[in-house]
């Protein structure tokens, strides 16, 4: 109750009002959203694609550790690695930069990189300090993000300039990939690799030779294995030779294309060329006309080989591609038929007898005297060859046994006998010789002179030779030290005796310049000089004897017969 007289407050109602729009305190998060919806959407768009890449095994890949690389530059990194559904092999998955993304194409090739040993010699050193890596290589085609990996680094990248070319060979040798190629002792090209032949009897050899090279390989070019050492012996001694030390370690392969007149086409895809054993049978194959013979011999044929050439005057012109044993069963008997093949383009035509055919040419030269017989090409290992020469006195011996190739006449190799027969009589010499008896003498003599060289008087002899001419020295030093001071005292008796000479001079009694004969001083005189002729004497006689006999100190004067002799 309010006290009378004091009005009282007047208290209003609070009125409430709805308030239209969106409140600030909103604005916050719908900022934040925003700003994280743009992060997302940033970073999603920022992203690099994701590769997936397969390799037998993860060797040298780690997780977040192992980058993605082209030509030296890092573009992703590895993000997982897992196998595949089959455990067959290793799935790598990297992320790669945005700008990388055009590299993903159906020709992309990737492989990891460590220090490998080849014949290209050593790659990768660089990898112990910073581990391996993935290498890229962009290539051609469709998009793509599954690639299986190469298990080694391609030879040769899509990058390089030149031409891929196939090589058949009937067997690989130590050619293999990295081998290098060869065009006039220059490094050419590499082998990529080689393959079985759908026939399973030859082998592809893929290889790559790089500009500007590739310009020389045309349909007529030729390749043959420079592996190896090419060793021949000829009058002017060995000859070594090899393509070089990398092509012998790791095997190589060489080539040339022949002179501009021999047009070859340049188009060479889908070519396949031969790769031949080596230079030597190229120019063998360049022969293509070939006559066939065969030839009987009563010699016997032991060291005749297939292969074994047929001269001519020590120039091949052919040989020998088939020896075997025949025999007859009609009468019983066996023959040996060589059958030779001759290349008659080894031979200059002149004149109108080579103008004919090869075979009526060669019927003709029989009737003038072509013989054959064998003749030994080394006596060190005993290789037989075929040696035909104009022999017109011998007679015409053939076999007629109804052959298809034609006959030759054949004369026995007085070569070989003689040689057999040299050989035989050295064995049967040597065979003559009792090497045991001479071993025996020869035990007994060293035995001897080992007892003669360690026997004790020996030794003592030896002992006493030594002590006797520690004492001559000993003695030839004492006489040459007194040498001098006997010169010395030589001289000055032969001075003192000239200044009593001069003294006399005064005191002397003079008869006309002349010492009276009655005086005392003429008397000493000449008895002064006899002593010294007689002194003199004796010390030429000294010194002769000591000339002839120097020895004459140590051991004594010998008789006069001995010096004489």
């Amino acid at each position: 109750m309010s006290e009378p007289g004091v009005r009282e407050p007047v208290v209003h109602e609070p009125v409430v009002r709805e308030r239209g729009g969106l409140s600030l305190i909103w604005l916050i998060p719908i900022l934040t959203a925003l700003i994280g919806g743009w992060l997302v959407w940033h970073t999603l768009t920022d992203q690099g694609p994701l590769v997936t890449i397969t390799f037998r095994t993860a060797d040298g890949i780690e997780v977040d550790k192992t980058r993605v690389k082209y030509k030296s530059l890092t573009i992703g990194m590895v993000e997982s690695v897992r196998f595949s559904q089959d455990f067959s092999r290793v799935e790598v998955r990297a992320r790669l930069n945005k700008e990388a993304s055009h590299f993903l194409r159906r020709d992309t090739r990737f492989w990891v990189v460590r220090p490998t040993l080849s014949a290209r010699g050593i790659s990768g050193l660089g990898t112990l300090l910073s581990g391996s890596y993935i290498e890229i290589e962009p290539g051609q085609g469709a998009p793509q993000s599954l690639f299986v990996g190469l298990e080694s680094p391609p030879v040769v990248q899509s990058d390089m300039a030149g031409k891929r070319i196939t090589l058949m060979a009937r067997q690989l040798g130590s050619i293999d990939r990295g081998s290098p190629i060869h065009y006039q002792g220059i490094v050419a090209g590499e082998v990529l690799g080689h393959e079985m032949a759908n026939d399973y009897r030859n082998v592809l050899i893929h290889a790559f030779v790089k500009a500007p090279f590739d310009g020389l390989v045309r349909s007529n070019t030729r390749f043959w294995s420079s592996s190896g050492i090419d060793l021949s012996v000829g009058p002017d001694g060995m000859r070594l030779k090899t393509e070089s030390l990398q092509a012998l370690l790791f095997g190589g392969i060489a080539f040339d294309t022949p002179d501009p007149q021999e047009v070859g086409d340049e188009n060479i895809d889908g070519l396949v060329f031969t790769l031949h054993e080596d230079l030597k049978s190229i120019k063998e194959q360049s022969y293509t006309s070939k006559i066939r013979f065969v030839l009987f011999f009563e010699d016997s044929v032991r060291g005749l080989t297939i292969g074994a050439p047929v001269e001519f005057k020590g120039i091949k012109v052919g040989s020998v591609i088939d020896v075997r044993l025949d025999y007859d069963e009609s009468n019983s008997s066996f023959h040996i038929p060589v059958v030779i093949e001759i290349e008659p383009e080894r031979i200059s035509a002149r004149g109108e007898l080579m103008k004919r055919a090869p075979k009526d040419a060669f019927q003709a030269l029989v009737k003038r005297g072509l013989r054959a017989r064998l003749q030994m090409g080394s006596l060190l290992t005993g290789q037989l060859y075929v040696d035909l020469d104009m022999q017109p006195k011998a007679p015409l011996r053939l076999a007629n046994l109804k052959r298809a190739e034609p006959e030759l006449p054949t004369v026995r190799g007085a070569g070989i006998e003689q040689a057999v027969a040299t050989v035989t009589g050295i064995v049967g010499k040597l065979d003559q010789i009792d090497f045991v008896a001479m071993g025996a003498e020869l035990h007994g003599t060293l035995k001897g002179t080992n007892a003669l060289v360690n026997a004790p008087a020996l030794q003592t002899a030896l002992a006493d030779l030594s002590a006797s001419l520690a004492s001559l020295k000993g003695i030839l030093r004492v006489v040459d030290s007194r040498a001098e001071p006997i010169t010395a005292n030589l001289e000055q008796a032969l001075g003192a005796a000239r200044d009593a000479l001069e003294k006399a001079k005064t005191t002397m009694t003079l008869v006309d310049g002349v010492i009276a004969p009655e005086a005392p001083l003429h008397h000493h005189a000449v008895r002064l000089t006899q002593e010294l002729t007689a002194t003199t004497r004796s010390l030429r006689h000294l010194v002769d004897l000591l000339e002839r006999n120097p020895q004459a100190l140590l051991l004594g004067k010998k008789p006069e017969k001995e010096l004489n002799q």
